[in-house]
């Protein structure tokens, strides 16, 4: 495939680093409008990478990011040099985001997107009492905690990390449900489930221990409940330089003392 073969679209973060190197590549190649390209390249951070996968969630093209922001997780090393040569060696993951259904105190009902993870967190001094099912049987019926997140093998290296959950593999099909300052069970770690889990949490004395669910940016306050399950119907391809895989960060992100 020859670089007239691929046509590229251009996306960039604000930060100044992501403006003047966007303004660099142009000066490179010739770039065409998303819905044009066959190929979305994106300079930024992981914020912004995650920005961009909601932005774009009903846009069927890969997206090649190259990192101007701080960890770049998501993204790859910025190298404006032999960008078609990258492109066409790139190996693609597919990503699937969890979808939110919360329901507040009020009788609302709430739905989002995470492509990291669904977390949710006590509003005030006193800690949340949650109760746990999953695939519609109830696994704990009181967690006593700050909160707690399910977290997709993408956020497994995120919050669902900051947390001391597991960094899971992309291939895995695992979810990570990470209890965040669990105070009862005092022992509990979490779990492993299987990426085809539904689960449901139920808050005990919203009113008085009123907690919030947050779905990567959309929060939601003084939620009742919360199921949260992947979302199949929806994917997001991102494309990887052949020498630094996904897979392989997140292999090395776990050997990391």
């Amino acid at each position: 495939m020859s670089d007239n073969d691929i046509k590229l679209s251009l996306l960039n973060g604000e930060s100044e680093a992501a403006k003047s190197s966007a303004d660099h590549l142009r000066s490179l190649y010739n770039f065409v409008s998303v819905d044009d390209s066959d190929v979305i390249v994106a300079l930024g951070g992981d914020g912004y990478m995650l920005h961009l996968l909601h932005e774009l969630l009903d846009v069927d093209k890969p997206i090649f990011g190259m990192n101007l922001g701080t960890v770049g997780f998501l993204l790859n090393e910025y190298s404006p040099e032999d960008l078609f040569k990258k492109i066409r060696g790139a190996i693609p993951v597919t990503m699937h985001p969890l979808k939110m259904i919360a329901q507040t105190i009020d009788g609302l009902n709430v739905e989002a997107i995470a492509f990291n993870e669904v977390s949710l967190l006590r509003e005030t001094r006193q800690t949340a009492k949650i109760k746990i099912s999953v695939d519609e049987k109830l696994r704990l019926s009181e967690l006593m905690c700050d909160g707690i997140l399910l977290s997709t093998p993408a956020g497994s290296t995120a919050y669902n990390l900051s947390a001391h959950g597991p960094i899971i593999p992309m291939n895995a099909n695992i979810l990570a449900l990470t209890p965040i300052s669990a105070f009862r069970p005092r022992r509990w770690r979490g779990a492993l489930l299987s990426h085809t889990s539904s689960v449901k949490f139920e808050i005990s004395e919203p009113i008085k221990r009123p907690v919030s669910a947050v779905a990567d940016t959309i929060e939601v306050r003084n939620v009742s409940s919360v199921s949260v399950f992947q979302d199949q119907s929806y994917s997001k391809t991102l494309l990887f330089d052949k020498e630094q895989t996904l897979e392989e960060r997140v292999l090395t992100e776990q050997f990391i003392s």
